[in-house]
């Protein structure tokens, strides 16, 4: 099972929230539900800063990566423990 979580830094908010938009039992839909997610916070004209991760429910690792301020998504690749973008 996959989740997709948005985190939002609202302006004058010591941290970002931290709300689980979708759970998924595929990885490739979970990465579709959180470009949904990404689109509809985009599309909605909100300035506050905002990203989407997917990861498997109860873990802390991502494995897609994607913000509101810009167009780039990302993986996290385990074996050099670096961010790759991917198209």
């Amino acid at each position: 099972m996959y989740e997709v979580v948005e985190f939002v830094e609202v302006r004058g908010h010591a941290a970002p929230t931290e709300t689980v938009v979708g759970v998924f039992s595929d990885e490739s839909l979970a990465v579709e539900g959180a470009r949904r997610a990404r689109a509809g916070f985009v599309g909605s004209g909100r300035d506050d800063y905002a990203w989407w991760i997917v990861r498997t429910v109860g873990k802390k690792v991502a494995a897609f990566i994607a913000d509101s301020k810009s167009a780039k998504e990302f993986v996290l690749d385990l074996t050099t423990n670096e961010l790759v973008e991917i198209a």
